[in-house]
C-alpha cells in the first residue's frame, strides 16, 4: 500500500487461499494474484510454483520482483527460480534467522542450484539476520538490512504518569512455544520475587494461540492472577489501548528476526526490554531505547531496574516520545528503492 501510495504500481503473487482461489481480486486496491492447491491444512504452496508464477508474470509483466521469504518458503524459491527463468531483477527478503536447522537446508540449496550466482540481491530485516545469512551462503558477500516499516505516527502516545507502586507490563504476541510464552511468565514471576512487596508488576498479554491454556494453567497453578491478565487479540486501537495504561513493553523471543509489536510499542514511548541476540537490536539500544538482556535472568533483573529506578524508565520513556524510529515507512521505502535499483544494476 505504500508503495502504490508513492506512485509505485504494485501486483501481489500469493499462495495463501483466499475467498476466490487461483484467481485474482483486488483487496485495498492491489491486484492479487492467488496459486494455491488443495493442501491440507490450506498451506500456502503449490507443487508447480514456478510454472504458474512465470505464467502470471508473462501476462501482467514487472521490471523487479521482490520475493519475502521466511525460515521455510518453498513457495517463494518456486517465484524466484520463474524470476531467474524470465530474467526479471530480483529482491528477495528473509523474515527470519537461519539458525542450525535452516543454514546446511539453504548451503545445499546453494550447490543445487546456485542461486547465489543468478544475481538475486539478498537482504534481511535486520543486522542480526542479515549475518546469519552471510554465514550460511558465504558466496552471497553482503546481504542488505531492509527493515520492516510502520507507521510511526499511528502509535505515538502522550506520556502517562507512572504509578510509583506499580509497574505495568505489556507484550503482544502469537501464544505459542517460538515466542516463548512460558518463559515469559517465569521471568516476570522471578522479577516479582526480586522486587518485593512493595511494588507490584502487572503484565497484560496480548494475542492468542496454541499455547494459550498452558499458560492460562501456568497462572493458576503459581498464583499469579493478580499478576497476568489475557487480553486475547486486539486490533490497532485495542493495542494502543493497552499500551497507553503501560510502562513497559516485554519482548522475550530469543528466535525474533525483527519484532515488529516491539517496534510500535517504542513509537508508542514505551521502554523495550528484550533479548540481546535478537533483530530487535535493530532499534532498541541498550540504556537508550529499552534495556537488553543476555539471558532471562537478566531479563527478569532488567524489569526490577526499571521498577525500582523510576528516574532511569521516564529517561527511556522520554527518548522513545522524542526520536523518532529509523523503520519510519518514507526511510523503509526508500531503502527499499535502492534495493531494487542494485537489482536492475546486477541485470
Amino acid at each position: 500500500m505504500h508503495q502504490a501510495a508513492a506512485g509505485n504500481e504494485v501486483a501481489i503473487i500469493t499462495a495463501t487461499p483466499g475467498a476466490l482461489s487461483n484467481s485474482s481480486e483486488r483487496i485495498d486496491g492491489l491486484p492479487i494474484t492467488r496459486i494455491t492447491a488443495n493442501i491440507p491444512g490450506d498451506l500456502p504452496i503449490h507443487p508447480r510454483t514456478r510454472h504458474h508464477v512465470v505464467k502470471a508474470l508473462r501476462e501482467s509483466p514487472v521490471d523487479v520482483i521482490h520475493v519475502h521469504v521466511g525460515v521455510i518458503s518453498p513457495f517463494a524459491w518456486g517465484a524466484i527460480r520463474a524470476a531467474h527463468q524470465l530474467k526479471i531483477p530480483t529482491v528477495v527478503t528473509v523474515h527470519g534467522i537461519w539458525g542450525p536447522l535452516a543454514s546446511p537446508g539453504y548451503r545445499l540449496s546453494e550447490l543445487i542450484t546456485k542461486w547465489s550466482k543468478w544475481g538475486v540481491t539478498v537482504s534481511a530485516v535486520s543486522s542480526v539476520a542479515a549475518r546469519a545469512i552471510e554465514r550460511a551462503v558465504p558466496s552471497l558477500g553482503e546481504v542488505l538490512v531492509l527493515p520492516n516499516g510502520i507507521d510511526v505516527a499511528d502509535w505515538q502516545l502522550p506520556a502517562r504518569q507512572h504509578e510509583h507502586a506499580t509497574l505495568n507490563l505489556v507484550t503482544v504476541m502469537r501464544l505459542a512455544p517460538r515466542k516463548r510464552t512460558l518463559p515469559l511468565l517465569k521471568i516476570v514471576k522471578a522479577a516479582q520475587e526480586r522486587v518485593g512487596v512493595n511494588t507490584r508488576l502487572h503484565l497484560r498479554l496480548v494475542g492468542d494461540g496454541p499455547e494459550r491454556s498452558r499458560a492460562t494453567s501456568f497462572v493458576q497453578q503459581h498464583g499469579l492472577n493478580d499478576l497476568v491478565s489475557f487480553t486475547g487479540r486486539l486490533d490497532h486501537a485495542g493495542i494502543r489501548e493497552v499500551f497507553a495504561m503501560s510502562d513497559v513493553y516485554v519482548q522475550p523471543s530469543v528466535k525474533e528476526s525483527f519484532g515488529i509489536a516491539a517496534l510500535e510499542a517504542r513509537a508508542a514511548g514505551l521502554p523495550v526490554i528484550a533479548r540481546s541476540q535478537t533483530g530487535t537490536t535493530q532499534f532498541i539500544r541498550d540504556h537508550q531505547e529499552g534495556l537488553l538482556a543476555e539471558t532471562d535472568s537478566a531479563m527478569a533483573s532488567a524489569i526490577v531496574s526499571l521498577a525500582k529506578d523510576r528516574a532511569l524508565l521516564a529517561q527511556l520513556g522520554e527518548h522513545n516520545r522524542s526520536i523518532a524510529p529509523q523503520q519510519s515507512w518514507p526511510l523503509v521505502l526508500a531503502r527499499v528503492d535502492e534495493a531494487y535499483a542494485r537489482a536492475r544494476h546486477l541485470d
